[in-house]
């Protein structure tokens, strides 16, 4: 079984990362836009456009297609269920873990997440509105896809934007952008007692429902892991670093 997770740059390498350990049996493909990253500050056309060239890439090559950017899944999941005959499963911020918290919920994304229909479906539907707040923070993204991930900039970027909210009432902290994955130390260090939760494991578990549902072995490759990105990268040592410091925040 072939999974083949795609996502705007290196951010949904924190799936992959996930997924490598809990999917036993699949070999994965990971593809990254990097020549087109971030996405979250682009228009909706043009997301579904790149989303739409994404998959039709990964489409013969996989027997299941994810979407590793809450962004892209915003804008374009309805439209690439349409257009390709391939199961494609999408990542939402994980909002719908906020209907326990005892205080205020902060979701953090991109700007084109934090604007999109989606995310306030999904608030509505919880009936989370009253006591959640919406953050985006589209330089994180810049600052992973340049692995710069606990410099004195990063952390005085994050410090100035929670410092908008008070932290103290903010039970739970949503990464509404599998970017932000490898910035939880200085959340932590910011938020001590805040609970932090993505989409992660929700996607992982929808991933696997969809292998039960094929119930057939599908495509294999030649090894565990094929890795490419728009910019012609396809040596797989690009992303050792990035899946370093996946480990590190795994410990956390």
């Amino acid at each position: 079984m072939v999974v083949a997770v795609f996502d705007s740059g290196f951010g949904g390498l924190s799936l992959l990362y996930e997924a490598m350990k809990k999917l036993e049996g699949c070999d994965f493909i990971y593809f990254a836009d990097n020549e087109n990253a971030p996405y979250g500050t682009k228009s909706i056309d043009e997301i579904k456009a790149l989303s739409i060239d994404a998959v039709d890439f990964l489409a013969s090559k996989a027997d299941i297609v994810v979407i590793a950017c809450n962004t892209a899944t915003s804008a374009a999941v309805s439209d690439l269920r349409e257009k390709f005959n391939i199961p494609i499963i999408g990542m939402e911020p994980a909002v719908n873990l906020g209907k326990d918290a005892d205080g205020d919920i902060l979701v953090i994304a991109t700007p084109a997440t934090i604007k999109g229909v989606k995310l306030n479906e999904l608030l509505k539907k919880s009936n989370l509105n009253n006591k959640t707040h919406l953050l985006p923070m589209p330089k994180l993204v810049e600052f992973a896809q340049n692995m710069e991930f606990n410099s004195p900039n990063v952390k005085e970027y994050i410090k100035n934007q929670i410092s908008k909210f008070n932290s103290k009432n903010i039970s739970l902290l949503v990464l509404g952008c599998t970017h932000f994955n490898y910035f939880k130390d200085s959340f932590i260090d910011l938020m001590p007692n805040s609970k932090i939760v993505d989409g992660v494991d929700g996607t992982i578990r929808q991933i696997k429902r969809k292998i039960d549902e094929l119930n057939s072995k599908g495509k294999n490759l030649d090894t565990k892991l094929l890795y490419y990105s728009s910019k012609k990268q396809k040596d797989i040592n690009l992303i050792t670093p990035f899946l370093s410091r996946l480990d590190k925040m795994a410990k956390i």
